[in-house]
């Protein structure tokens, strides 16, 4: 709990910090004067200011934003001889950019990010899966266990685009994701684990985008997971497993004569051993040490919502191959680009399909989910927290530009009025919106707050 509390305040600090000195930094270029750079809100803990005229930087108490406060005529008088520095005296195209500096620092942080994480590496499954879901797409593809997905290219009706060689499965996944957004199908060149036999399968993606990107629409396109030898870890006391003598640390070798390398289909066959209301015995071989065992286990049959499966109590654990993706210099800089983009325009779609509703609001994640996530990429070593921190930057600056006031991307909604009319926003209309704006961003900030009570109770 501590280090998720504490990865989730310097996440924000991180996130804040740059977003807030984008605006600073192009502002100060502009030549306005900035009064105050704040870290959060509410009572001041820490301040600093080295001359009356120059900026204070303050540390304050809720640590959830910041600001940046400017000299601004409609924030309260400002001498004469300052007028020229005040933010609202600027020519319109100055404080368009300093408006959108916020957004595109996080942006700008997010592809360093990556790059950074790219070029740490991280381990991840090989792209070498396991069984597909029984009636799924991929099933339906001809896909089977032992499948190496080694590049994808998306048909988008105009023709096979790219080909892009697939570094790892997370890698496999975020492109079959976003295929399966934009309803377009998937091309994939496989091979066998040890690289023969190429062929090119067509994963035929929904023809109309995905309500949500949940795990119906992951069943239902059903990729395996990674592919690796089935070994079974924890028994349960009591359990079909404890009584035919099973053992953490197992190696299925076999059942009823049939050989089982992959975890998939082993669970499969178990769930699938029921009949007439009762558990079907099995004749399971299994490597333990150096010896091979036979054992009969008989599965409990279970109700498993409305359908019997069987179970017997024992964790079996997946071994997949391991790779470290690894990128020199230029080429994680060119991916923490590509990543950057590909997420940015991923956000910006779902965001869009929210509003029309073709796509749920259940999507969206609020402070639990981040603190949660930010707690588990921490434990997961350096890389993993750059690739999540560049994630929640990428995050901030796309809904920073949604154009809601309150929002950066508001304000510039406004500059948008003023060039095209010659005149800004009049103030009632500003209030207006504003009002209307915090109500919004006040049921946004509801939903996502429900939907991570909701998650985190596994209710979701």
């Amino acid at each position: 709990m501590i280090v998720t509390v504490l990865a989730f305040l310097f996440t924000l600090a991180v996130l804040v910090v740059v977003h807030e000195y984008g605006h600073y930094r192009v502002a100060v270029a502009c030549g306005v004067k900035v009064l105050r750079f704040s870290v959060g809100f509410g009572r001041v803990l820490w301040r600093r200011q080295r001359g009356a005229d120059a900026t204070e930087f303050v540390v304050c108490a809720l640590p959830l934003g910041g600001y940046v406060k400017m000299l601004d005529e409609r924030e309260g008088e400002v001498p004469a001889a300052e007028l020229q520095r005040a933010f609202n005296r600027k020519p319109l195209w100055a404080r368009s950019a300093i408006v959108l500096a916020g957004p595109l620092a996080n942006l700008l942080l997010a592809v360093f990010l990556y790059a950074g994480a790219h070029w740490i590496g991280v381990q991840e499954p090989k792209a070498l899966l396991g069984a597909p879901v029984a009636g799924s797409l991929a099933e339906q593809a001809g896909m089977h266990a032992g499948d190496w997905v080694r590049a994808v290219a998306v048909d988008d009706g105009q023709g096979v685009g790219d080909w892009h060689d697939v570094r790892s499965l997370p890698d496999l996944r975020w492109r079959v994701t976003d295929a399966a957004l934009q309803g377009h199908p998937l091309q994939l060149r496989l091979t066998d684990a040890e690289g023969r036999g190429p062929r090119t399968v067509t994963l035929e993606l929904p023809p109309t985008p995905a309500r949500e990107v949940d795990a119906a629409l992951a069943k239902r396109i059903g990729l395996g997971d990674a592919y690796g030898t089935p070994v079974l870890s924890q028994i349960q006391p009591g359990s079909p497993a404890a009584k035919a003598g099973l053992r953490a640390g197992d190696r299925v070798l076999s059942v009823d004569g049939a050989a089982y390398s992959d975890s998939r289909s082993l669970v499969e066959r178990i769930r699938g051993a029921v009949r007439d209301g009762r558990g079907i015995a099995q004749h399971w071989v299994v490597q333990r040490g150096a010896a091979e065992v036979a054992l009969d286990v008989t599965p409990n049959a279970e109700l498993d919502g409305q359908k019997t499966i069987g179970r017997i109590g024992a964790g079996i654990a997946l071994q997949p191959q391991m790779i470290t993706v690894r990128l020199g210099p230029i080429d994680g800089l060119t991916e923490g680009l590509r990543s950057t983009w590909d997420i940015s325009s991923l956000t910006v779609r779902m965001l869009g399909r929210m509003v029309i509703g073709q796509a749920s609001i259940k999507n969206l994640s609020g402070p639990l989910t981040i603190a949660d996530y930010a707690g588990q990429s921490v434990h997961e070593g350096l890389a993993y927290y750059l690739g999540f921190l560049a994630l929640v930057s990428v995050s901030l600056g796309v809904l920073n530009l949604m154009p809601l006031p309150m929002l950066d991307g508001g304000h510039l909604m406004y500059y948008i009025f003023e060039a095209i009319t010659g005149h800004p926003v009049s103030e009632t209309w500003l209030e207006r919106l504003q009002r209307g704006g915090i109500v919004v961003l006040l049921a946004l900030m509801s939903v996502a707050l429900f939907n991570d009570v909701v998650r985190l109770l596994g209710l979701h």
